[in-house]
């Protein structure tokens, strides 16, 4: 990523008081010369599902917006503030496939880097084994364009632009 999308590089002026004077303090970290005020830029959290078909094959949705439009992506998103992560998870499915959760079961997790509107956002990704409801009634909705299965022995690690969906790829490949 653009060293200069960086929030301590992004963030010019202070939240509390609105004062130029918005020093950078650290790598990560900033503060107010005008009233004290100290803000640390820490990882956000976010969820991403590992759905497999009969085949042995990955669902991976594409993506209907930017950052990377029209690439792959594993379905999944952001945590709201006070959601723990399988409910993100289970809400993020639904909203993106239209079905629900049956089971799932934590896997493993990785960093990442996402590009949004000129920022950088780090994210911790917390990735879930998931078995779905049923996998006959699943629709593209939100915020992907469609969805596919892949034989992650022949996928593309280049379709997938977020750093942390291609090593849980090859984390998969590692444990087959």
């Amino acid at each position: 990523m653009n060293s200069n999308t960086r929030p301590v590089e992004v963030f010019n002026f202070c939240p509390r008081c609105g004062s130029k004077s918005f020093e950078t303090t650290g790598e990560r970290s900033k503060t107010c010369m005008e009233c004290g005020f100290q803000y640390y830029f820490n990882t956000s959290a976010a969820v991403a599902g590992l759905i497999f078909n009969k085949k042995g094959e990955l669902l991976f949705t594409r993506r209907a917006i930017e950052p990377h439009f029209g690439m792959l992506d594993l379905p999944g998103g952001f945590i709201e503030p006070m959601e723990i992560a399988e409910d993100a998870l289970a809400r993020e499915i639904k909203e993106e496939l239209g079905v629900g959760i049956k089971s799932l079961s934590y896997y493993c997790s990785f960093p990442n880097e996402y590009p949004f509107g000129g920022l950088s956002v780090f994210t911790l990704d917390l990735i879930y084994k998931v078995e779905l409801e049923s996998l006959n009634r699943l629709k593209a909705m939100d915020d992907i364009s469609g969805f596919e299965f892949h034989d992650l022995r022949q996928l593309d690690l280049e379709e997938l632009p977020a750093y942390s969906m291609q090593q849980v790829v090859k984390k998969l490949k590692q444990d087959e």
